[in-house]
């Protein structure tokens, strides 16, 4: 992913989630994926898919079950 294409995801997050602190970074020696933080703490990766000549985002992110044993 370009610097535009990457700005513009990001732009998307934040106004989608409603939070200015969400950063989209690229990854090293990786171009068909980006990783999302808010903060210093990575939530996720997002991947481009553009095979078929329609171009889609594909955001993941893993939720240990760790980090949900203090929700009750």
């Amino acid at each position: 992913m370009n610097h535009p294409e990457i700005i513009k995801l990001q732009t998307f997050l934040q106004r989608t989630f409603n939070n200015k602190n969400i950063d989209v970074r690229p990854r090293a020696k990786l171009n068909d994926s980006v990783e999302v933080f808010i903060g210093d703490e990575s939530i996720g990766l997002i991947h481009v898919d553009d095979e078929d000549g329609d171009k889609s985002y594909m955001f993941s992110m893993s939720i240990l079950d760790i980090d949900l044993e203090d929700l009750g």
